[in-house]
């Protein structure tokens, strides 16, 4: 059997050929259009569709010193829990940067609280120039991240505020997790419920105190109290499963809104072992909108987080980091949605 003859990619010389103009034009219409008349362009480029020509995009980082990568760290998800979030923007950044002209390079995050450990990565990348920019996406208050990069002058663009400083002036992006809260809250309000519980991370985590802040402010419009009604717990099914457990017996609520699915998934558990529905006995809410909330019987109502627009804000940041700037850095904070399922 004769193997097939390979096909020859065309050439820079091929594509000017055909185009009837030099090397250099045909260099300057892939790197500097600008440069360019409108009709010498408009042949260039159409030579280039023609022979389907590709530009050595290694040979134009030599000599422009950008490898068109972005770093973003990226760390397992923990066992007992229903998290899949960085999973879906992971999918989502590696869309939008692709259509941009950039690719995603993924590296190890911190698997600890380790500062150390978590800078490594970083360090890693920016001493062999190997990315042009960062997505920073562990924004806790005291991480090191941010500091560290902006006092090397490392472009980046964090997806999360800057809990630790308020007056931060690098690019973030982010979703209004109280207002999901609120939403959630509002929805079980409107359904007829009363009482209703709150199950949240500890104290030091702002993210869950500002989702917090959605169920409280919800319940304190229509003259509601939260007290005793709120706990708040490791981010694990264990701790939601116990959580649930002692407000089933001390405040019974009618109704759980939680931080996370996670937690969510503790709550039905518990539901499950006394016997009761969740949607028709307890109404139930998540955060996240996960996978397992989806296909969880009888179906999870959950705030799901716009994570396809936060890519496409992070790549506008970037865009502006990377290429010349259309305005100053900023926040943008994103609204999420409600979907309903029969838990609520």
């Amino acid at each position: 059997m004769m193997s097939r003859p390979s096909v020859v990619p065309p050439t820079l010389a091929d594509v000017a050929e055909r185009a009837g103009v030099s090397r250099q034009t045909v260099s300057n219409a892939v790197n500097n259009p600008e440069l360019l008349r409108h009709d010498t362009l408009a042949r260039v480029q159409d030579a280039i569709a023609e022979l389907g020509y590709l530009p050595n995009r290694a040979a134009r980082n030599l000599r422009t010193r950008a490898s068109h990568l972005i770093g973003l760290p990226i760390t397992g998800v923990h066992e007992g829990t229903a998290n899949a979030l960085m999973d879906r923007f992971v999918h989502s950044l590696v869309e939008t940067s692709s259509a941009a002209g950039y690719h995603v390079l993924l590296f190890p995050g911190a698997a600890t609280g380790n500062p150390e450990e978590a800078l490594a990565g970083y360090d890693d990348l920016l001493r062999s120039t190997a990315v042009d920019a960062f997505v920073v996406t562990d924004t806790y208050l005291g991480n090191p991240q941010a500091a560290w990069l902006t006092d090397r002058r490392a472009p980046f663009v964090a997806f999360g505020r800057p809990w630790h400083d308020p007056e931060a002036s690098h690019w973030w992006v982010d979703v209004d997790g109280a207002a999901g809260s609120e939403l959630a809250t509002n929805h079980l309000l409107d359904k007829g419920h009363q009482r209703i519980a709150w199950i949240g991370w500890r104290k030091d985590s702002l993210l869950g105190e500002d989702r917090r802040a959605g169920w409280a402010r919800a319940l304190h419009a229509r003259g509601l109290s939260t007290a005793g009604l709120a706990s708040r717990v490791e981010d694990s099914v264990a701790s939601g499963r116990e959580a649930s457990a002692v407000l089933l017996d001390e405040a019974h609520p009618s109704a759980f809104v939680c931080a996370s699915d996670t937690l969510a998934m503790g709550v039905l558990h518990t539901l499950a072992d006394r016997g009761l529905r969740a949607g028709h006995d307890i109404a139930v809410t998540g955060f996240d909108d996960s996978q397992v909330a989806q296909v969880v019987p009888p179906g999870l109502t959950s705030v799901r987080q716009p994570l396809e627009d936060v890519a496409v804000e992070v790549v506008r940041a970037l865009r502006n980091l990377l290429g010349p700037p259309s305005s100053e850095p900023r926040g943008v904070l994103l609204e999420p949605t409600l979907v309903v399922r029969a838990s609520s």
